[in-house]
């Protein structure tokens, strides 16, 4: 009869092993967003400061015409 508790801890251990897997994909599915979250907002700031130095090129040579 020992060998019914083996079976038994084997069987909570791969409960909690996949219970422990399923939370880690979550959290990994979590960073990924916010990982893309971060990316396209620093895309989104990067394209604003380009615009606005093209934006002060275009003045300053606007102001040495004159």
């Amino acid at each position: 009869m020992p060998y019914v508790w083996s079976f038994v801890l084997l069987g909570a251990g791969l409960v909690l092993l996949v219970v422990l897997l399923v939370r880690a994909l979550r959290e990994l599915n979590r960073f990924k967003s916010v990982q893309r979250q971060v990316a396209h907002d620093l895309a989104d700031r990067s394209g604003l400061v380009k615009a606005r130095v093209a934006g002060l090129k275009v003045a300053f040579a606007e102001r040495r015409r004159s």
